[in-house]
């Protein structure tokens, strides 16, 4: 699969950027990040026009990034205010700047023309904000190709094995999934919905419920870096009411960024918003360590699943039923990228 540039990545947490500067790459583009003395968040080429030398290796005077190897100055929209020995700076020293939108707990950049971001394409996480709402999130990084973290996240009967005793159960890999897929939106829609089944430790530690339960995955990917998992949670035989309230039930939205870093190393920023215990410390606590635990799981098993297709030379694979989200989302990949979108 090549990259789609023509698209929203999560590039940073909005803790991650600040008066340091973060350097950051995505889609084989090397950035650095910052923020203004205005709180404005900022990313430039991580390279100096004249030398190349690293720009995230200079430093801050207010607002302006100088090159820690000739001087070279640049302000926030990327434009050379200095150069040593120059009474005139040429035009060509100028940066392009990527555009870069703050919302909530994640900054997004637009990897496409940098001169025309799309906005309608970037998606929205509003249960960061929402009142009656809280999140817990992270960030790991993956020495493997993104393409491996979307199929792990559209097969969820991996949870099962991987992560038995954390998050999974028989039911998840016992229960058949519905895959549905939007072509308008390019959504991917996989679904498994479980009756009376096991609490696994993850959801009755957090949410203080007993077995059974009654307990839904609705997944949807959004192409080509966002996934959105509602997971509900019930005491067994609990269903939604006719405005789809709910009696007793739990309800997280799990967010998965997935942002290629090269063709072999990703960022996979995650977070855990709960409409429940919403202002209970302890329950902060114990979600980000659960599902940091979860991802750490998921990290070792894919690196490993890279070396071998680094490795082997049969790259033939056999495909199950519970792939066919995976393989949907493979499709519409390469449609993007077909599309002119992809590089």
């Amino acid at each position: 699969m090549t990259f789609i540039r023509d698209h929203w990545y999560v590039i940073a947490s909005s803790e991650e950027v600040g008066r340091s500067l973060l350097p950051r790459t995505v889609l084989g583009e090397h950035l650095v990040l910052y923020r203004t003395e205005a709180g404005t968040p900022v990313a430039l080429p991580d390279r100096c026009p004249h030398r190349r030398y690293p720009l995230s290796r200079g430093h801050l005077m207010g607002d302006v990034l100088q090159c820690g190897y000739h001087g070279l100055s640049f302000d926030p929209a990327g434009t050379c205010v200095w150069a040593p020995g120059q009474d005139r700076v040429p035009s060509r020293a100028n940066l392009t700047t990527r555009p870069l939108v703050e919302d909530g707990a994640w900054i997004w950049v637009w990897m496409g023309d940098a001169e025309a971001p799309d906005h309608g394409r970037r998606p929205r996480t509003p249960w960061f904000t929402m009142d009656g709402w809280a999140e817990v999130h992270g960030m790991e990084p993956l020495d493997a190709h993104y393409g491996l973290l979307i199929d792990n996240l559209l097969d969820l009967s991996h949870e099962t094995f991987l992560h038995a005793g954390f998050i999974g159960t028989p039911e998840v890999a016992q229960t058949p999934i519905v895959t549905e897929v939007d072509e308008a939106s390019s959504v991917v829609h996989v679904s498994r919905h479980m009756s009376a089944v096991e609490c696994p430790p993850f959801y009755a530690k957090s949410t203080g419920l007993d077995s059974p339960i009654d307990r839904w995955q609705d997944i949807e990917y959004h192409p080509p870096g966002y996934y959105l998992l509602h997971s509900r949670i019930a005491p067994a035989g609990v269903a939604p009411g006719p405005s789809g309230e709910d009696d007793g039930a739990c309800h997280l939205k799990v967010l998965y960024a997935i942002t290629p870093i090269d063709e072999t190393h990703t960022l996979d920023f995650w977070a855990v918003c709960r409409d429940f215990a919403v202002d209970d410390g302890g329950v902060d606590q114990f979600l980000a360590h659960m599902n940091r635990t979860v991802v750490l799981q998921d990290v070792e098993a894919l690196n490993a699943m890279q070396v071998r297709f680094e490795s082997d030379h049969d790259e033939s694979e056999v495909s199950f039923k519970i792939d066919t989200g995976g393989l949907a989302a493979r499709r519409i990949l390469t449609k993007l990228a077909t599309q002119g979108a992809g590089t």
